[in-house]
């Protein structure tokens, strides 16, 4: 599976949920970029399953071994490769799903396509699993966005009836401050209790829930991106589409932006410390596909996980008889808070895409 963000940078990631080892090569990234391994670690274990007591109990170290690419902590402008073990593997909790298709996997879909030869232990390639390697890459693209004074964080915006406040109100990174080092990040204070409980609640139940979860990218300077399939909507987007789980994305306001009118909805312009600003950010920072200077922000709607234990209806299409089924395994009851640094490091490999087309591999025009 190969994630081209745009023509600079590429990535293929490869493996599956329960085979011996996943990984990455990611080509086109800058020479000369500090490698901060305790980063890279810290930002990998975000994505790991937590101690909670409603996470997947599928405990992994995924400490990335770089095979090329790195050398002296250096990157040194050739491919960086790397590889993650798959420790934890209990593959007979699919014995039963060989042939019996998990309502809204990608079991059918997968079998149709490939003639039966995928592999659905874990999802296979289609797994979550899969996104380890996506956070390792997105650590390096933030080491080099951090020299441009770049900042990308994400929260949840919306979770059952749980609402957050969104960082379209906000024009600088400060308030970052507010979601760091939370397991459940919000901004609004007493927030992240709630959701722990909500999910506590749901886990409980045997079911799952789902979340949109808000992105803001703070400091990228103004004129980057391009129009049509270029614009940096459209580059976000395809590329966030790679997450697994992940069903839709608005800019801004986003489908809200659309019940307005446009005397309410517009962002004017104004001087600020000697900079042109807008007073508001409904278009999410960026302005005929081109970045405006305000923080670009981006919210994506991802499904509840779709293996929950409760019985449901399915067909065995070895037979081609319907039956009910009864998943076992272990699962996130929602699969939206290990997504969070996920969609921040497609995030990071996207913007780093477009700084390397706007100020080249050394960092200047």
């Amino acid at each position: 599976m190969s994630i081209v963000i745009d023509g600079n940078i590429k990535m293929t990631v490869w493996g599956e949920s329960h085979g011996p080892e996943i990984g990455g090569v990611i080509d086109g990234f800058p020479a000369g970029v500090k490698y901060d391994e305790e980063f890279a670690l810290c930002e990998m274990a975000r994505r790991a399953p937590s101690s909670s007591a409603f996470s997947t109990k599928r405990k992994e170290k995924d400490i990335p071994v770089v095979v090329s690419g790195i050398k002296d902590n250096v990157t040194e402008g050739s491919p960086i490769a790397f590889r993650i073990l798959n420790e934890d593997r209990r593959s007979k909790d699919y014995g039963n799903i060989e042939y019996t298709v998990r309502p809204s996997h990608a079991d059918y879909t997968a079998y149709e396509r490939f003639s039966g030869h995928n592999d659905v232990r874990g999802g296979g390639h289609f797994s979550g699993r899969l996104t380890a390697p996506m956070v390792f890459a997105g650590a390096l693209a933030k080491m080099y966005l951090h020299s441009f004074g770049v900042k990308i964080a994400a929260h949840i915006r919306n979770i059952g009836d749980i609402s957050d406040d969104s960082f379209v109100d906000y024009a600088n990174a400060d308030v970052i401050e507010r979601i760091e080092n939370k397991t459940f990040p919000s901004i609004k204070k007493g927030n992240s209790e709630r959701i722990e409980k909500l999910i506590g609640d749901i886990a409980k139940d045997g079911d799952s829930i789902g979340a949109i979860i808000e992105c803001g990218i703070f400091g990228v300077k103004a004129g980057i991106g391009g129009y049509m399939a270029r614009s940096v909507e459209s580059r976000i987007a395809s590329a966030m589409y790679a997450i697994p789980a992940l069903k839709g994305i608005e800019f801004g306001k986003g489908f809200s932006y659309a019940l307005g009118r446009g005397s309410e909805m517009n962002d004017c312009f104004k001087i600020e410390g000697g900079k042109v600003i807008t007073s508001s950010n409904n278009n999410g920072g960026v302005l005929g596909g081109i970045t405006s200077g305000m923080p670009i922000v981006f919210s994506a709607a991802m499904k509840p996980t779709p293996s929950i234990y409760k019985p449901q209806m399915s067909v065995d299409i070895s037979s081609m008889t319907e039956k009910e089924l009864i998943i076992n395994g272990r699962h996130d009851p929602c699969v939206a808070i290990r997504a969070i640094p996920v969609i921040e490091a497609v995030a990071a490999l996207t913007v780093c895409d477009m700084y390397l087309e706007a100020y080249g591999y050394n960092g200047t025009k």
